[in-house]
């Protein structure tokens, strides 16, 4: 079975748009992008799109590579402040000059219009049984992105052996902790683990985010395992007219036939990347008029 994202994503959007038109405010966004990185302006415009898809306003900031860290700490501030802002977004990655401030910029940015779910205070909520609260909690995108998708195909992760192959802070160690919420076994692994073979082939869920291109191979895997392959890498195609294609971390063609259910790359965890941005966008706006 193919898990489509793309698909599921505008279910999700059609669902955000209803909601948008019953508020009393116009959701805005806010995205800080320094101009280096192609990739980066890319995925910009396409939340820029999604945004105008669902009534959801969007400006984008554009920086110089020159910029420095205090100069965009004091563009957060002043978006911080603005409330006519509900959402704000750092787009990553950004230039190696200004990495190191990653996280400073990061939390930054005002909990209540962290749409990527980044800062400290969301993380911690995290790894807390839910309860009601007038507190805002927003989930990291794309880890949301990927438990949506499994609740939208009815797949279960309660008692599952679920693997995590990856322990980044943006999408590995994040949903680690939100599948141990919802009482699955999580194992993590990382570039230092051993036997990674044989602990893949435990898993009735995997979950890949390494950023090696087809690293997962088929042989690696037990019959009927689900596949979330979040990893989004460029290979070099002489076959195409643009001179690469995009595969995931997970090599489809091999797993595909093992597999139950899985994500195709491009057109799987993106797109629920993406509306989930939207979700947390609405729920920004919502918390600023409640």
């Amino acid at each position: 079975m193919l898990l489509d994202g793309k698909a599921c994503s505008k279910l999700i959007e059609n669902e955000v748009n209803e909601e948008v038109k019953l508020l009393s405010v116009h959701p805005k966004l806010d995205i800080v992008l320094v101009l280096e990185n192609a990739d980066s302006e890319t995925y910009v415009l396409l939340k820029k799109k999604a945004c105008s898809r669902v009534e959801i306003l969007c400006d984008i900031h554009k920086l110089g590579k020159e910029v420095n860290a205090t100069e965009i700490e004091a563009l957060i501030d002043k978006l911080n402040d603005d409330v006519n802002v509900h959402g704000i977004l750092l787009q990553l990655p950004l230039p190696c000059t200004l990495a190191k401030h990653t996280k400073q910029l990061l939390h930054r940015i005002d909990p209540k219009k962290d749409v990527d779910g980044l800062h400290p205070h969301h993380f911690h909520h995290l790894s807390q049984p839910r309860c009601n609260s007038d507190d805002l909690f927003l989930e990291p995108c794309t880890p949301a992105g990927c438990l949506a998708l499994l609740d939208r195909y009815k797949i279960d992760v309660a008692g599952k052996d679920v693997v995590v192959i990856g322990r980044s802070p943006l999408v590995g160690l994040p949903l680690s902790l939100m599948l141990l919420q919802r009482n699955a076994t999580v194992t993590i692994c990382h570039s230092n683990t051993r036997n990674l073979q044989a602990k893949v082939k435990q898993a009735d869920i995997l979950v890949a985010a390494t950023g090696c291109p087809q690293l997962v191979q088929k042989h690696w895997l037990k019959e009927n395992v689900v596949i979330l392959d979040i990893g989004i890498n460029y290979c070099k195609d002489t076959t195409s007219t643009k001179g690469y294609k995009i595969v995931g971390d997970v090599h489809f063609e091999d797993c595909e036939s093992i597999a139950s259910a899985i994500t195709p790359v491009p057109g799987g965890i993106g797109p629920m990347t993406v509306a989930m941005l939207l979700k947390n966008i609405l729920k920004c706006a919502k918390y600023a008029v409640r």
